[in-house]
């Protein structure tokens, strides 16, 4: 076991002679694999050196190359820039030398622009006194001739214009809704006339005041103003609306109505009409005259079916209701209505009321083309008295107040009464003076006619059946009665036929040529009612062409004693 030990101690002592020598190697090795990595390190650390010099050669060539051609763009560009800098220059400089040229021949303009306005305002100026002055003798020339005024007035497009009574297309009532009248100046009416087929046709009519459908009452009854200072100068007048129903004759009068009933509304007074107008203008010239040389007394009468009636006359009750009246001629041959209503009035608001009183009892029915269609004739009349002492009637208003001290003494000779159209007989015995001024005192009286004449209908476009459609028969009879009067009057016929209608035979004295008459024609502007409005324009036209000689003036009805 000894000698065994020792034997295996000196084989161990062996191996680890061996493992010794064995891990010297293995050192010796690992040192080598360390110097091996090292120089491999090395040589890559020097490939890579040599990549980036070669990569840093390459990018310093191409920025050097990018640099030059920047360097040649920049500068192309700056001469480019410097270039259009100085074009933009020279544009800019001759633009300021155009603003400046543009700016001397604005003022050129301007200079001239100013001397032409100048030139067409005093052109303008001159015309319109050429114009007036031509309207002036034109007037002049119609009182010699006696001819009638006649004014045209066209009202706007309304909503029921596009209704229709029949089932028609679209495109007809379409076509029934165009505007086919137009105002083309203030004297002149342009229609549009056209057929399906055939080629459109425009009619012109002259008048001597055309109203468009923009202008207002204010506009309507300027015209008619002068014609009061006539009734106030010894001067009958007379104003009628004629036209075809819905044409705006009722509006033109009197104004706008009320609903439900015949009168027409007084609350906005820049609608109102033509006999409002009239009767405050007439009252505000009596104002200036002196106090009690002027009374005014009103009737209303209506001419429906032919027969007239008084819309003022009272029952035992006070109550108004109408009643037949009959006119009749007297011997002078002047038309008169016997026991025909008139009120005696004192102002304006006195007028009004007895009117809408009157035409609360005005007959109305509505029609296809107008729902408050009046079916008669209405007549109102003012009778203005006159009373002047001596030859003073006409004389200017310094050498009235020199009367005014006259009139007071002799008031007393004219009763309140006396206005009523009752006589009075005075009682006692009068004074020297009160006898002497009643010998020279001398009345004379004038007429206002305000005529609203019911509208010409076609039966078949109004619809109208049973009792509307006699009424409307003797509309149009009435209508072309009065027709038929302007034609004998124009060829100066030996007979004129006053006596076919009512209506003509009441307007006598008017139509005949005791009165100034103005005649205002109102028309549709719509398709739907052209036939009707050419008939209107042509009754006109006629009426223009009559000729019923001077009107004469009213002389006084007591004469002088002196005489």
């Amino acid at each position: 076991k000894e000698e065994r030990i020792v034997v295996l101690e000196t084989e161990n002592a062996a191996l680890h002679l061996r493992l010794a020598e064995y891990q010297g190697l293995a050192g010796r090795s690992t040192n080598e694999v360390l110097q091996l990595y090292a120089a491999h390190g090395q040589q890559q650390k020097l490939q890579r050196s040599s990549v980036v010099t070669q990569l840093h050669r390459a990018v310093k060539k191409r920025l050097k190359q990018d640099l030059k051609s920047l360097h040649s763009f920049a500068l192309e560009l700056s001469k480019d820039f410097q270039r259009q800098s100085k074009t933009c220059l020279y544009q800019v400089l001759a633009a300021v030398q155009g603003v400046q040229l543009q700016n001397e021949a604005m003022q050129m303009f301007q200079i001239k622009a100013f001397d032409l306005e100048q030139s067409l305002q005093e052109v303008t100026e001159r015309y319109e006194k050429e114009k007036q002055k031509r309207r002036a003798l034109h007037n002049s020339l119609v009182e010699l001739r006696g001819n009638i005024r006649v004014h045209c007035r066209i009202r706007p497009l309304l909503p029921f214009d596009d209704a229709s009574g029949h089932s028609t297309s679209q495109d007809r009532q379409r076509t029934f809704s165009e505007k086919v009248a137009y105002a083309a100046d203030d004297e002149t009416v342009l229609v549009k006339c056209s057929r399906p087929g055939h080629a459109s046709i425009n009619k012109i009519f002259q008048f001597e005041r055309v109203y468009s459908d923009s202008e207002s009452q204010d506009a309507v009854f300027a015209d008619v103003a002068p014609l009061l200072t006539s009734l106030l100068d010894g001067y009958n007048v007379c104003i009628m609306a004629y036209g075809q129903t819905g044409s705006g004759k009722t509006y033109t009068m009197l104004g706008p109505q009320l609903e439900g009933n015949c009168a027409f509304s007084i609350e906005d007074e820049s609608e109102l009409g033509i006999i409002p107008r009239a009767t405050q203008e007439l009252f505000r010239l009596i104002s200036e005259k002196p106090p009690g040389s002027y009374w005014v007394e009103v009737s209303v009468v209506e001419v429906y079916n032919n027969e007239i009636f008084d819309l003022l006359a009272k029952d035992s009750y006070g109550k108004v209701f109408g009643v037949r009246r009959d006119v009749v001629t007297t011997k002078e041959g002047k038309s008169d209505v016997p026991l025909l209503t008139q009120e005696t009035v004192e102002n304006a608001s006195e007028f009004l009321h007895l009117v809408n009183k009157g035409l609360q009892l005005r007959v109305r029915h509505p029609t296809l083309v107008h729902a408050h269609s009046s079916r008669s004739h209405l007549v109102v009349t003012l009778t203005i008295t006159t009373v002047v002492f001596g030859d003073n009637f006409g004389i200017s208003w310094e050498d009235e107040q020199t009367n005014q001290r006259l009139n007071k003494e002799v008031s007393c000779t004219f009763p309140q009464k006396m206005r009523d159209n009752k006589s009075t007989s005075s009682s006692g015995t009068s004074s020297p003076v009160q006898l002497e001024a009643t010998e020279k005192m001398k009345q004379v009286k004038t007429r206002l006619q305000l005529v609203d004449l019911a509208g010409s209908e076609c039966v078949g476009m109004s619809g109208v059946t049973g009792a509307a459609l006699r009424e409307t028969s003797f509309i149009n009879r009435s209508l072309s009665a009065l027709a038929d009067v302007l034609g004998a009057i124009a060829e100066q016929r030996s007979h004129v036929p006053y006596r076919n209608s009512k209506l003509t035979h009441l307007l006598q004295d008017s139509v005949g040529g005791d009165a100034k008459l103005l005649v205002m024609l109102c028309i549709s502007p719509g398709q739907k009612y052209l036939t009707e409005s050419m008939q209107s324009l042509g009754f006109g036209t006629r009426a223009r062409q009559v000729q019923r000689g001077q009107v004469k003036k009213k002389t006084f009805s007591v004469p002088s004693k002196a005489k």
